[in-house]
């Protein structure tokens, strides 16, 4: 793990261990609503584990709150700058493409904005959202191969897609050049 994954790892660890306390929660409890193992969350608290985003997901959904609420640093301003650069990378593809959350907006209902590249070969599994989540994309360059259930979609640059998050879904790069899209996640009555 790199410094900043580490420093990012243990404020998302600090940020679950303080909720599941709050909530007078054993780690086994939290375990089991978030479907991970005592052991893998024990890591995750200590920060020596990068969770992944399908992990993040479970533990914001079994704790009822967003999932940039464990990512983001605190703030009481009405407004969120993030300078190029600073968002928060939370996934990274084993050819070297990269999701990472920009911004979104505060409960109860939240739209989050990502900015992703997917590299030749990339290709990310997302697990179904809280229901109702709706994922708006924009293809900015090369092709991103886009699968909703049963559905499969390429689209290029220029184009955009709706679609609903609560179903399995991936995103993919089939071609050999980059892939990079914008992506718009709302999700409904999060607290």
């Amino acid at each position: 793990m790199d410094a900043n994954t580490a420093t990012l790892a243990a404020a998302i660890g600090g940020r679950i261990r303080r909720e599941r306390i709050a909530r007078e929660w054993t780690l086994d409890q939290l375990a089991e609503a978030a479907r991970v193992s005592r052991r893998q969350l024990v890591n995750i608290e200590q920060g020596e584990a990068n969770p992944s985003i399908g992990t993040l997901l479970g533990m914001s959904d079994a704790l009822g709150i967003a999932l940039q609420t464990l990512v983001e640093p605190p703030t009481s301003r009405a407004v969120t700058l993030t300078r190029a650069g600073e968002g928060v990378q939370l996934w990274a593809g084993e050819h070297g493409g990269r999701g990472v959350l920009l911004v979104s907006s505060r409960p109860p209902e939240v739209v989050v904005l990502w900015d992703w590249r997917l590299n030749a070969g990339d290709r990310h599994e997302s697990e179904p959202h809280r229901r109702g989540t709706t994922e708006l994309l924009h293809a900015l360059a090369g092709v991103v191969t886009l699968e909703v259930g049963d559905d499969r979609f390429e689209l290029a640059a220029g184009d955009a897609l709706m679609f609903p998050g609560d179903v399995p879904h991936a995103y993919g790069n089939d071609g050999v050049e980059p892939a990079q899209f914008s992506l718009t996640v709302y999700e409904p009555r999060t607290v």
